[in-house]
């Protein structure tokens, strides 16, 4: 693992411009991942089998997406009042009983039945036999970051599969966005009020070098300022740490920006040194990262990746 004092990623703009606050999420969110998931099953061989299985996860959350109705929707109207008063419309913890997540999750059982390997098999297996009040714990652990009790670990990302599908659903049928909240809520989803999971420095020409959080639940985007802490907010104890391959150069455009302060860290992605990246994928695919500080101990990881479960 290579330290430096500053990220690789170059700079933050210095024309003036207004990048927007809020970004949401669009319909082809999935598609984009399960690619980039792919194509990182090449580039991580160490990781292979477990990036091809989530490629053909996340592909079952685009077709779950894109394919099923959910029986409930709420009215044209419903989320009015809380873009007005600058809260979270989609607050993760009020709507978890209205949506049907648990017929997107039957939608990806069944898309994943045709590309399951015998490994998998059972987990599905598994799932599908789970009483009804142990799927709403899964759920409810997903939704607050916590890790579930270790026999059922290993289901708790396909539930979280589930629940992302149902919110990004809510999320892409926004009127608008709404403001990013300020304070100590600011690494909070203006969206849904989940934790970040990354940040992201974008690519495109209005956003060019700007940096977003980015939502593991419903995969909105929010502007933060660079060169600061994206857990507590700091700024003079930040060290950018990456793993490198055996011509030292990075392997991912992924670094940990750890913290000093707070001693966190939360992964940075660069799209503009990388085009192709996506949060979600890229930070699955950089698990030997989170392995390599973990053992260090000096720094906690900061966000949640629902599809990723490290343990308490």
């Amino acid at each position: 693992m290579r330290q430096k004092g500053s990220h690789d990623f170059g700079s933050a703009p210095s024309v003036i411009m207004e990048p927007p606050e809020v970004v949401l999420p669009d319909g082809e969110v999935f598609a984009r991942r399960a690619a980039r998931l792919r194509d990182l099953v090449i580039r991580v061989p160490a990781l292979d089998e477990y990036l091809s299985f989530m490629a053909r996860v996340v592909q079952a959350q685009h077709l779950a997406l894109s394919e099923r109705k959910p029986a409930w929707q709420p009215p044209a109207d419903a989320f009015d009042a809380a873009l007005e008063h600058g809260l979270p419309p989609l607050g993760h913890t009020a709507l978890r009983r209205d949506l049907d997540w648990r017929a997107d999750l039957q939608a990806i059982l069944e898309s994943l039945d045709l590309h399951a390997g015998q490994r998998q098999r059972p987990l599905l297996q598994q799932l599908r036999q789970l009483p009804e009040s142990t799927l709403e714990a899964l759920a409810e652990r997903a939704l607050d970051g916590r890790a579930a009790e270790p026999a059922l670990r290993g289901l708790q990302p396909l539930v979280a599969a589930a629940l992302q599908v149902s919110w990004v659903r809510l999320a892409v049928n926004l009127p608008r966005p709404p403001a990013r909240l300020a304070g100590e809520a600011r690494t909070l989803c203006p969206c849904c009020g989940a934790e970040a999971v990354v940040s992201v420095v974008h690519n495109e020409q209005h956003r060019s070098g700007v940096r977003y959080l980015h939502c593991g639940l419903c995969s909105s985007q929010w502007h933060l300022e660079r060169l600061r802490c994206s857990l507590c907010g700091e700024g003079a104890k930040l060290r950018y740490l990456t793993l490198d391959d055996e011509h030292g150069k990075p392997y991912l455009p992924v670094q940990a920006e750890a913290c000093g302060d707070c001693h966190g860290y939360r992964k940075l992605i660069a799209r503009d040194q990388d085009g192709h990246a996506e949060p979600l994928a890229d930070d699955l695919a950089s698990l030997a990262l989170d392995l390599a500080l973990g053992e260090g101990g000096e720094y906690a990881r900061g966000g949640l990746n629902p599809l990723l479960v490290l343990g308490d």
